[in-house]
């Protein structure tokens, strides 16, 4: 049947939308360290009807269908079975529109967090949302996976930047929903459906973003910590004296601040040792307003002795070598094998559940090196354990996600489930939720052929 139904595709996509053999095996079915795609075929359509023409074929066939991005994914969302075909909307990158009135970017679902992001700005408007795979990430991914960052403490996660959007079901049916308008409450939000179902209820083909005015105005610190008590004081401090204004709150322990500044690449701002440090980061309309605003708030931090120790960028140059030490996520490769974790807690429990973690961690494997920083104003750690090999994986996530259950937290903070987290759902989700998201996608895609073993069986 395969022979069959790529012949078909190809009349539907052509032969530019279609890749087959060895130039699907060369392709990886995710980041670093994902295995090379197995599937039939990837469908490359250049529009949304060719896609709905697509999942149409694929229905009357029950040919299932994995949904690839720019694979920045961490959590398997894209991995391929033999019998899959792969759909990838690569072709379709057109931003059609920037209505600077209204604010907002008319979008294919192809383009690149980072092509908005400088659309947006070249229109004296600001797309809030930023990631450190900016330049490979693309915004039907970010949808599909309510992708968070660096800026969701100001912002919010993607879902809070869309307004609208367009799908393709797995029996084809195209759902456009394209509203540019922030108030809608005309029955359920269908929208928000699509929005961090991971590809399993439709394919995002096009979206209506939320743009913010351009602010003109940047201050930027990197501030030394010495107990982690301090942080949560620090961070209302700052929330309080900043307002609105506050748009990173961005914690590095010393094991990654220490491993990341030992690299060539970077020179530390601050010397190495303390427990912690922060980035913090307020926008507003002018540099010199916010960057007298941060200083007052770091001068009163210093008096009571929330920090240590604090250098204020002076430049755009000086303000991304600290970003890029936050972001320097392949500094991390050197502990492979390596296992990653994104999870969220209550702050009040963080440094409790990080203990309780390392100990366990200990006494398993004594050589474990646990690297650990995230988005503290919004309870987001990134957990990086290496030095345990890969045959012992399930042991450190059993570890990991278990011990997130008693604290409240949540298992995936902004990445997602997947393939990888899926056995894991029950220690976020209660058996009724998980029922009803089962239930919801038994309406939408009743053979299951959309993205198949990825969130729930």
């Amino acid at each position: 049947m395969s022979q069959n139904i790529i012949k078909e595709l190809t009349e539907i996509v052509g032969d530019k939308g279609i890749l087959t053999g060895n130039d699907v095996s060369q392709r990886m079915d995710g980041w670093i360290g994902a295995p090379a795609c197995k599937a039939i075929a990837i469908i490359r359509p250049a529009s949304t009807e060719e896609l709905s023409a697509v999942m149409k074929l694929c229905h009357q066939h029950d040919q299932s269908v994995t949904t690839h991005g720019g694979l920045t994914g961490l959590v398997g969302g894209g991995i391929t079975r033999s019998t899959d075909i792969v759909v990838s909307l690569e072709r379709m990158r057109n931003i059609s529109h920037v209505d600077t009135q209204n604010r907002t970017l008319t979008t294919e679902a192809g383009v690149t967090l980072q092509a908005v992001q400088e659309a947006a700005d070249d229109n004296g408007l600001f797309y809030p949302v930023d990631l450190g795979a900016r330049g490979s990430a693309t915004i039907g991914g970010n949808i599909a996976t309510n992708a968070g960052g660096n800026r969701v403490l100001r912002y919010g996660m993607t879902r809070e930047s869309i307004l609208g959007l367009e799908a393709v079901l797995a029996d084809g049916t195209i759902i456009s929903s394209m509203s540019g308008v922030i108030k809608n409450n005309t029955g359920y939000n269908l929208p928000h459906l699509f929005i961090g179902s991971e590809g399993t209820l439709g394919i995002v083909t096009r979206a209506v973003l939320r743009l913010r005015p351009k602010l003109q105005g940047e201050a930027t610190a990197l501030v030394a910590v010495e107990k982690f008590e301090h942080l949560s004081r620090l961070l209302n401090m700052a929330e309080a004296s900043l307002g609105g204004s506050l748009s990173s709150f961005e914690v590095m322990w010393d094991n990654f601040y220490s491993l990341v500044t030992g690299f060539e690449r970077h020179s530390a701002p601050l010397p190495v040792g303390s427990p912690f440090y922060v980035i913090i980061e307020t926008q507003g309309n002018s540099n010199e307003l916010e960057q007298e605003r941060l200083e007052n708030v770091l001068g009163e931090a210093l008096d009571l002795q929330l920090i240590t120790d604090a250098v204020v960028t002076q430049s755009v140059s000086e303000r991304e070598k600290v970003w890029a030490i936050r972001d320097d996520i392949e500094a991390l490769f050197s502990l492979a094998p390596l296992h990653a974790f994104d999870i969220s807690l209550p702050v009040t429990v963080m440094e409790e559940y990080l203990t309780t973690l390392q100990t366990e961690l200990d006494q398993k494997w004594p050589d474990n090196r646990c690297i650990v920083f995230g988005h503290l104003g919004d309870g987001n750690l990134h957990i990086i354990i290496g030095q345990v090999s890969a045959e012992e994986k399930k042991q450190v996530e059993e570890i990991v996600y278990r011990n997130v259950h008693p604290y409240g937290g949540s298992i995936s903070a902004e990445h997602g489930i997947g393939y990888e987290k899926k056995p894991y759902l029950q220690y976020s989700r209660s058996k009724e939720e998980i029922a009803l998201m089962k239930l919801i996608k038994q309406a939408i895609d009743p053979k299951n052929l959309l993205n198949p073993g990825k969130m729930f069986d």
